[in-house]
């Protein structure tokens, strides 16, 4: 099996859902977020893209059920023993299959949790679930269980946390290694991704963002390379990632003289993040880390430059997204535990002036200060 944690880890795990699931009296929980897949079992595939779906119940017994092609999958990565499969054919119902596995669980009038909330579940097979189990039993979203367990990580966890960062900043370090008058976007992400691969790394669960010139002020990626003028900026959002998971880092980076624009911003970036570090603590919670950044930043006059987010979890995810719950959003209750891993990213897009302005890095919560991941500074980076 090609298991990256040890058996006592994923039933550690386990122990922890089933005590979830018993205090809100859950007879089964049927999860379809790839990412629990994961934690749970190790089971690592991209099949979620098709309906499959891993049934826990009160007792610990695990099924899966998913398509032919993933069942050597399933064999090869997951601790699971049971495999049922749907079968692909005209007018399938894997949703009418699950109904019948789980009449054969022997859950039939018991009360089931679903992750709704998950790319693992598109809305039509979710449709589908909902009206093969309408008359079935007790159905309630519990998409909420399994996140929150995921999001204080383990010692062993960490450790693949700690490679991921390093994996970060080498790519950071390639990057900065190419940016200059005349350098193509595309080799600069190629460096960065190699970097990645050649340390033993993962695709990243969303493309690394690049963006220069105009494009700076972008924080997605989009189709389409250009060169980097003599007078430019570039901004680059991007992941180490090992064993998938994921630690971000992002910068902007000058090339040639700042302007005094981009120094004021970058001034102002620096300021909200040791705001929000000043709050990254246990006893406070995402809400009051973005009121911290939200603060800083319109202190100096640029709430409309500024986004209504500024940062989020982060772990082992699976595309299209590394983001992982909770976010740092506006009176958001979630409260901070040591040994989260979060990211916070201070974004500034003047479209006035056309001036990008980007901070962000990866944090360990501790029981006191957060501890930044990252080797690399916060000065401003100029070539």
């Amino acid at each position: 099996m090609a298991l990256h944690f040890e058996r006592g880890e994923f039933e550690a795990r386990k122990a922890q859902v089933l005590e979830e699931m018993a205090a809100r009296k859950l007879d089964a929980l049927l999860m379809f977020a790839p990412e629990s897949h994961y934690w749970l079992t190790g089971y690592d595939t991209f099949g979620y893209c098709f309906f499959q779906c891993l049934v826990l119940k009160r007792d610990g017994d695990v099924t899966l059920l998913t398509r032919s092609a993933d069942l050597r999958q399933a064999r090869h990565t997951s601790l699971i023993e049971s495999i049922v499969l749907w079968t692909d054919q005209l007018n399938a119902s894997p949703a009418a299959q699950l109904r019948e596995l789980l009449d054969e669980l022997d859950l039939l009038g018991c009360r089931i949790g679903i992750e709704y909330d998950t790319h693992g579940l598109t809305a039509a097979n979710g449709r589908a679930v909902d009206d093969t189990l309408k008359s079935f039993g007790t159905i309630e979203d519990a998409s909420n269980l399994v996140p929150r367990l995921r999001s204080v990580k383990s010692p062993a966890e960490l450790d693949y946390v700690r490679r991921a960062a390093a994996l970060a900043d080498d790519a950071l370090d390639a990057a900065l290694a190419g940016i200059g008058a005349g350098a193509d976007e595309g080799e600069i992400l190629a460096a960065m991704q190699g970097t990645v691969f050649r340390g033993g790394g993962d695709y990243p669960a969303n493309p690394f963002i690049i963006g220069s010139g105009r494009d700076a002020l972008l924080c997605r990626t989009k189709t389409g390379r250009r060169r980097l003028d003599p007078q430019d900026q570039i901004t680059l959002e991007f992941a180490g990632t090992y064993r998938l998971y994921h630690v971000a880092l992002m910068r902007t980076v000058i090339v040639g003289e700042p302007s005094p624009r981009h120094r004021e911003l970058h001034a102002a970036c620096v300021e909200a993040l040791a705001a929000c570090e000043a709050v990254m603590r246990p006893g406070h919670t995402f809400g009051e880390v973005y009121a911290a950044h939200a603060e800083a930043m319109d202190s100096h006059g640029l709430a409309r430059h500024r986004l209504n987010a500024c940062g989020y979890s982060l772990g082992a995810r699976y595309a299209p997204s590394w983001m992982d719950w909770p976010m740092f959003y506006r009176e958001n209750p979630a409260e901070i535990v040591p040994n989260m891993v979060l990211f916070a990213h201070m974004i500034l897009m003047d479209s006035d002036t056309e001036t990008a302005m980007c901070l962000g890095r990866t944090y360990l919560t501790t029981e006191g200060d957060p501890e930044s991941l990252s080797r690399h500074g916060l000065d401003l980076l100029t070539r």
